[in-house]
């Protein structure tokens, strides 16, 4: 503890102080000493809440800083006064589900690998189902588990579409232990989100979703019932935002390191504000326990998809009928643009509103409504949260020139899922084909491959050492165009190659038809 005599401004005495001895040089630094030394004590005081005797006006415009730098940087010692808050709006989520059929791996609505189907093995429940549930037995109920939290006093709560989906029966446990019947007034499985209304009260505590975006490194609190134990908090920062975790077009998940486990599905994160940054919706985890990577639905996400929920019981979304890929470096290259941005057009959907409107298979969409696209994700994400049959402008790259087209937004259909193409379904196995070396193909014409269509030229081997195999492609891919013309035969492929070696170019893009889906290759030309 600091003596009294070492916070007093005027002792600034010393024993060989005396002026009558010191040459001048002295005097003058004793007095900016005592000056100094009188600063220094004063702002000592201030930062311990002491106020010095009789400060000059300097010293006090110097304390008043230092009051408002150290309330700058004041973070909080613990969050109680915050949980204390908002932890009466978050509920325990218990659903029971009927089972009529055995499992399988095509239960889960999720490409097999992804990091969404890896989460439900691991994370979702017992055995790795949505919402806590066990293996489907036939003709029983089964129960799981979940979180969420409540938006309004009247009873509607937020949380995931996976821990109510094909729920027979909701029942909610509120923080003080009540238990409250609920139903499901709409989910949206594109973004995992469901809004429930419990019945049987109306002053419910509630959260509000935050207004504001989160920053990188901002406090956050996860609340919610992992593993059935009821309301739990867990504090953590902002790891990261914009994370794509391979769920589909409209990935935008907030980052944590909060600890997130099994039961905290749909459960909110807050910040420091006590406000909704997030819904908890998923974790990375090679072995099923929380290692600090955790997933949040932002919260300007969940006001869009729970205010159309409670309006009519679903969610729509605008589309214009394109199938886009990223613009990578190499695609930017062939193109000849200066950066790999906005979304490049694979494929139209015919008889789609971009197709009607003139798009066409390797345009480059850069603008919605004079607003930049920096890619494919952005591009979906934005067309996504525009209302169908709105008027809209699209920003084009068409074979290197700008064009703006305009359209009306058709409505995104909820049933999209194209067959695959499997090559070994073909009535007949491909022939030898003829070679592309520069590119480690063999190819031979599509209309003389069964099964393979009339267009194109179809893959029969792929050099496994080649620049193609690096770029994942494969035998039993058709090869419709190169550098924006088509091909029907291998001479038209090395004819493409000569050209764009005449023209310097590194790289050449070529479209390619996987299955019923269309994408863009960028592939070194090579040497002649």
């Amino acid at each position: 503890m600091t003596h009294p005599s070492e916070t007093n401004p005027a002792d600034t005495s010393s024993s060989n102080s005396n002026p009558s001895t010191a040459p001048r040089c002295g005097l003058f630094s004793a007095r900016r000493f005592a000056l100094m030394a009188s600063v220094v004590a004063g702002l000592g005081a201030a930062a311990y809440g002491l106020a010095p005797s009789a400060p000059p006006s300097f010293v006090s415009a110097a304390h008043a800083q230092v009051n408002k730098d150290v309330r700058q940087v004041e973070r909080p010692i613990g969050f109680a006064d915050i949980v204390e808050r908002v932890k009466p709006s978050v509920i325990s989520v218990r659903v029971k589900i009927e089972e009529k059929q055995s499992a399988n791996e095509d239960d889960l609505p999720f490409p097999p690998g992804s990091p969404m189907e890896r989460f439900f093995r691991r994370f979702g429940g017992p055995d790795g189902f949505p919402g806590g549930r066990g293996p489907r037995g036939r003709g029983h109920l089964t129960t799981g588990q979940g979180s969420g939290f409540f938006i309004s006093a009247d009873g509607y709560a937020v949380t995931n579409n996976h821990v109510v989906d094909g729920a027979e029966q909701v029942e909610v446990t509120t923080d003080d232990g009540k238990t409250y019947k609920a139903k499901v007034i709409g989910s949206d499985k594109r973004t995992d989100l469901a809004l429930i209304k419990v019945e049987g009260g109306s002053d419910f505590p509630f959260a509000k979703l935050s207004d504001s975006e989160p920053r990188i490194g901002d406090w956050v609190l996860a609340v919610g019932n992992p593993f059935g134990l009821g309301g739990t908090v867990t504090s953590g920062i902002i790891s990261a935002r914009g994370r794509d975790i391979g769920n589909g077009p409209y990935d935008d998940f907030i980052q944590i390191d909060a600890a997130v486990n099994k039961g905290n599905s749909g459960g909110p994160a807050f910040n420091t504000a006590g406000e909704v940054i997030g819904v908890n919706t998923a974790i990375y985890s090679p072995s099923g326990g929380s290692v600090g990577i955790a997933f949040s639905i932002p919260s300007a996400t969940v006001k869009n998809v729970v205010a159309q929920l409670k309006d009519k019981g679903s969610v729509s979304r605008g589309w214009i009928g394109v199938q886009i890929q990223p613009v990578t470096p190499e695609i930017a290259d062939s193109l000849g643009l200066k950066k790999p941005e906005g979304a490049l057009v694979a494929e139209p959907q015919a008889n789609g509103p971009a197709a009607k409107a003139g798009i066409e298979s390797g345009d480059v969409i850069n603008k919605v409504n004079d607003q930049p696209v920096k890619d494919a994700r952005e591009l979906a994400r934005t067309i996504g949260g525009l209302a169908p049959g709105a008027s809209i402008k699209l920003g084009v790259l068409h074979k290197g020139a700008e064009k703006t087209v305009t359209l009306t937004l058709g409505e995104l259909p909820n049933n999209v899922s194209p067959k695959s193409f499997n090559p070994e379904s073909r009535s007949e196995r491909p022939g030898q084909g003829a070679d592309v070396p520069n590119l480690g193909l063999t190819v031979a014409p599509a209309r003389s491959v069964a099964g393979a269509g009339r267009e194109g030229v179809v893959i029969t081997s792929v050099d496994p050492g080649g620049a193609s195999a690096e770029r994942g492609l494969k035998e039993g891919d058709v090869i419709l165009e190169v550098a924006g013309k088509s091909v029907a035969t291998a001479g038209d492929i090395r004819s493409a190659l000569t050209t764009a070696r005449d023209e310097n170019k590194n790289s050449v893009l070529i479209r390619i038809r996987s299955g019923d889906a269309s994408r863009f290759v960028a592939l070194p030309v090579g040497k002649g």
